[in-house]
């Protein structure tokens, strides 16, 4: 699958992937931040953002795709980095391809299975419930969302994915139906083979639940090099609640010498 992409910069290869319901637009303002250094990509999964549909959604049809997408524009010894379902991607390509990766960069997301939350549902359920034939602007959608989504901050989120399908008609570029079918296993753990020996920097946010202290141990045993930071004012979107501290870690964690 060919993947939509953008890139910034040149210098030593930096792969970023998003999470669940983003896009590679989540990641620009970073991506460009460090752009000065390195050569920064940041796809967007299959089923989001710009990249094509497919009825299958799990890890190892992102992993293939993420290898495709190495192979296509020839990256090797690559930095990447991680958030959330991105995260876990990274995991499950690294402990299959170890071979291909400098340094490792995990966002608020352990190895565990757990389940869809509530939000996740919530999300899910709201954007499919969306009646676009009532729709003439991005405000009409926010209205509808505002209904079951209470938080502006994540309705901001989720209409990033708006997109004008026809110069009258609004409509949302996720594949919402074949994330609906596959969200159960991509909340399954990463149970992989293997161990991943290079760097690696698990960033936690000090105000989320999806790194548990007793999820550490586990991590370094798939990951004996870890380090664990945690920005204590941050919630999962960590790069987005704290920019500036999470930019520290990531650069100097990329600069160092391990």
């Amino acid at each position: 699958m060919q993947l939509f992409f953008r890139h910034f910069g040149s210098g030593d290869p930096v792969v970023i992937v998003h999470g669940l319901f983003g896009l590679s637009d989540n990641w620009v303002t970073f991506g460009r931040s460090i752009s000065g250094s390195y050569s920064v990509f940041i796809p967007d999964l299959r089923n989001h953002g710009q990249s094509p549909h497919s009825d299958v959604f799990n890890f190892p049809s992102m992993e293939n795709d993420l290898l495709e997408f190495m192979e296509e524009h020839d990256l090797r010894n690559i930095n990447l980095i991680g958030h959330s379902l991105g995260g876990k991607v990274s995991m499950f390509f690294s402990l299959h391809h170890p071979e291909l990766i400098k340094k490792l960069v995990i966002v608020d997301i352990s190895l565990r299975r757990s389940t869809p939350g509530q939000e996740h549902q919530q999300l899910l359920n709201a954007m499919r419930a969306v009646d676009f034939s009532r729709v003439r602007s991005r405000s009409d959608v926010e209205a509808q969302l505002a209904g079951i989504i209470p938080s502006q901050r994540l309705r901001m989120f989720l209409l990033k994915n708006l997109y004008w399908r026809t110069p009258a008609r609004l409509d949302w570029r996720l594949n919402l139906e074949a994330i609906h079918e596959g969200l159960l296993s991509v909340f399954e753990g990463i149970d992989v083979q293997g161990t991943f020996a290079g760097p690696v920097l698990l960033i936690r946010g000090g105000l989320s639940d999806y790194v548990l202290p007793e999820d550490i141990p586990v991590f370094q045993t798939k990951f004996p090099g870890a380090v664990v930071k945690t920005i204590a004012t941050a919630s999962h979107w960590v790069h987005a609640d704290a920019p500036g501290e999470f930019a520290g870690l990531v650069t100097a964690f990329l600069n160092s010498d391990q």
